[in-house]
């Protein structure tokens, strides 16, 4: 079994059999009840991407190439703009309209704000070994300057190191304070490797180890069938690649350059996922 659907079991178990439930959620479903959850905290998983280990798993089908996109349209379009998210092919975000069009002052708007990225690409460059590549979409200005979901995927922490033979590896940690472990999570993995790709691709990097830490990894109450479901369901013998077809400029790669191999008999689940907004 890859470590990818061995991540899934065993989180999946511990919620099921030890997690907390929630009380007085924000989240509701479009019938206005309550979304209520059982949660676990501090989950960490970690893939050496280099050795081919990739966070993709084969229990479930993951929309692989819209999140991409959605990391294209945070990092690349720098805007908040739905009807720019539904140009790219994201609808995901509709149901976070906060009245004018757009999800508020977050995400690639904050990208924008700052130069974010921009920074980041500069100081992996130019100081490769410095502790301080961060970015923080976290910001307290922006989260206060307008309504809309505060950041659920916030923060990534990249470092650079040297191996034996000279190379350059990036390794990248992407940091949620809340996971909706059924429905985002491991759209949230593969869009943020591809940006973690797209920037050893720019700087001529080596792809190095992927992280991802989840303060709160959630599954919904009207989710367990679905989350049952996959913990009885046979994982594939396979084990899931994605790379890039070659290095570019980071703002000048689309969807088209990621290959995404032994992905073709990935099912979907049967059990219903309603979505708590």
């Amino acid at each position: 079994m890859i470590k990818a659907d061995k991540y899934y079991k065993s989180n999946l178990k511990e919620i099921l059999e030890n997690g907390c439930w929630d009380e007085n959620p924000r989240p509701k479903y479009k019938d206005g009840k309550e979304a209520n959850s059982k949660f676990i905290t501090q989950v960490f998983e970690t893939y050496d991407i280099n050795k081919g280990e990739f966070p993709i798993t084969t229990l479930r089908n993951t929309a692989i190439l819209t999140g991409i996109k959605e990391v294209l349209w945070i990092y690349q379009k720098q805007n908040s703009s739905l009807e720019s998210a539904r140009d790219m092919g994201i609808k995901w975000w509709d149901a976070w309209d906060i009245g004018n069009g757009t999800i508020g002052n977050r995400y690639g708007k904050t990208i924008k704000n700052y130069d974010l990225l921009n920074k980041l690409l500069k100081s992996l460059k130019e100081n490769p070994f410095s502790r301080r590549h961060i970015i923080n979409m976290y910001q307290e200005s922006d989260l206060n300057s307008s309504d809309g979901l505060h950041p659920c995927a916030y923060e990534t922490i990249w470092s650079v190191r040297k191996d034996g033979s000279g190379d350059y590896f990036l390794d990248m940690t992407l940091v949620q304070r809340s996971s909706d472990y059924l429905v985002a999570n491991f759209i949230n993995k593969t869009q943020y490797l591809a940006l973690q790709m797209m920037v050893c691709g720019h700087l001529g990097y080596k792809i190095g180890k992927f992280g991802h830490l989840v303060q709160n990894l959630h599954i919904y109450d009207r989710h367990m069938d679905a989350a049952n479901e996959l913990l009885n369901k046979e994982p594939l013998l396979k084990n899931p690649k994605m790379g890039l077809k070659e290095n570019k400029d980071f703002y000048d790669y689309n969807v088209n350059d990621f290959e995404i191999v032994d992905i073709e008999d990935v099912t979907k689940i049967t059990s219903p996922l309603e979505l708590g907004i």
